[in-house]
């Protein structure tokens, strides 16, 4: 603490279903100012595999690249993870695009009636891999709660990457929930800010995915950024990336170069 650590809060709320309880953790800036605002940041992954808020004490100084530019950083197992409940898993059958989002967005407006210095006018995701796909699914069907998204190396398409993973929830033969789920088939419903981080030499999810997903929103005339990082592989870039990614959501959620 003398250090200027600062303590995660474990924080729960009830899910869509009115019921069944949400758990995640929020990541305050140092030196909080109780009247003041925070934009808030989630870093998403909800692949059914398993669940990803952190369980264990940790020292580490997690996320300190973000809540010391003064942003909120929170993290959350919605509905759709796995480590629960059969019912709880199953939300996302055919489903991937749910991504607890119902979940996680009652969750933060719960957070946020805690504490009232949390401005979810101002909210940010990002996220890797399927975490990607989330990241960017989050401005495509939830654009109303989420203004600005980081997609790296993103699955885009169900249908486009590793079968032994996909077909696991989204089954299989090849049904209409599949373009449903596209962040691809559904790029033009793109509202808010994007931001698509791709390596050229990805070797667990294909580069084609965010080129394809780029295709689409150029079709259908949405601005975004994008880079290409030359020999990259499945990762966000590296530190560059890093830097990129706080200085996007400094202009697009506070305001600031």
């Amino acid at each position: 603490l003398a250090t200027g650590w600062t303590m995660p809060e474990r924080f729960v709320a009830k899910g869509r279903d009115g019921k069944t309880d949400i758990w995640g953790l929020i990541f305050r800036p140092p030196h909080l100012d109780r009247n003041k605002k925070y934009a808030v940041i989630e870093d998403i992954y909800a692949g059914p595999h398993s669940a990803f808020v952190p369980k264990a004490f940790s020292a580490g100084r997690r996320y300190e690249s973000l809540t010391s530019l003064g942003f909120i950083v929170v993290k959350i197992d919605g509905m759709g993870t796995g480590n629960r409940s059969k019912a709880f898993l199953d939300v996302c059958w055919h489903n991937l695009k749910d991504a607890g989002f119902p979940d996680r967005i009652l969750w933060m407006q719960a957070a946020a009636e805690n504490y009232p210095y949390m401005d979810l006018t101002r909210v940010g995701v990002y996220g890797t891999s399927a975490g990607g796909q989330s990241a960017a699914g989050a401005v495509l069907f939830h654009p109303e709660f989420y203004k600005a998204a980081v997609a790296n190396c993103g699955c885009h398409d169900n249908r486009m990457d590793k079968a032994v993973w996909n077909e696991q929830w989204m089954g299989y033969p090849v049904g209409p929930w599949y373009a449903e789920c596209s962040n691809i088939d559904n790029a033009h419903r793109l509202r808010g800010k994007l931001f698509l981080i791709v390596g050229e030499l990805d070797k667990n999810v294909p580069p084609e995915s965010t080129f394809r997903l780029v295709d689409a929103l150029l079709k259908a005339e949405k601005d975004f950024d994008l880079l290409v990082v030359p020999g990259g592989g499945h990762g966000s870039g590296g530190a560059y990336g890093q830097r990129r990614l706080q200085d996007f959501f400094v202009r697009h959620l506070q305001g600031v170069e």
